[in-house]
């Protein structure tokens, strides 16, 4: 199922940059991460993708909070793509997202970013900075929890690129 993905041997190459207010630490979620992007990783090199990338960044205080966090993920994100994670999004099925990072590998897109914000979400300059807005659903996540069910994702959409049989619709 692995023919005309782009390949290792072929041009198309993808990065996956999540950025993510707030600090994973030392915790079991971060574990988690870790073993969901290594894998993502691995197994997503066959479909030309090259890195998935975290990026940390501390919680702002103050009134201004959203506002000092979205400087930083603008300032932070990479040319192409911006995947906001939002309550208020358009919920993407697995397949869905799948879809999408093969629409990414073949439009030549070499760079995908995905923000993730802080307790009090994202600030307007990120939600007007988005090219989709996506939610996981309509509950409450802590946000090292929606990490890790990215990351999964994200994996998980690999390998129903791959026709892997970790995916089993």
């Amino acid at each position: 199922m692995a023919d005309g993905l782009g390949g290792a041997g072929g041009a198309r190459r993808l990065n996956l940059l999540i950025l993510a207010v707030g600090k994973a630490g030392q915790s079991p979620e971060a574990e988690l991460c870790g073993r969901y992007m290594e894998r993502a990783e691995r197994i997503g090199r066959s479909l030309g993708l090259s890195s998935v990338t975290v990026r940390e960044f501390s919680e702002a205080v103050g009134p201004t909070k959203a506002a000092l966090e979205a400087e930083k993920i603008i300032g932070a994100r990479k040319p192409g793509p911006l995947v906001v994670l939002d309550e208020t999004g358009t919920p993407w099925s697995s397949a869905d997202l799948a879809h999408r990072i093969q629409g990414w590998l073949d439009s030549g897109h070499a760079n995908v970013t995905f923000a993730i914000g802080g307790a009090d979400g994202h600030g307007k300059a990120v939600l007007n900075a988005a090219d989709h807005i996506v939610s996981l659903g309509p509950m409450t996540l802590p946000h090292l929890l929606a990490r890790a069910i990215l990351l999964e994702q994200l994996y998980r959409a690999v390998t129903i690129r791959l026709g892997h049989p970790y995916h089993r619709a």
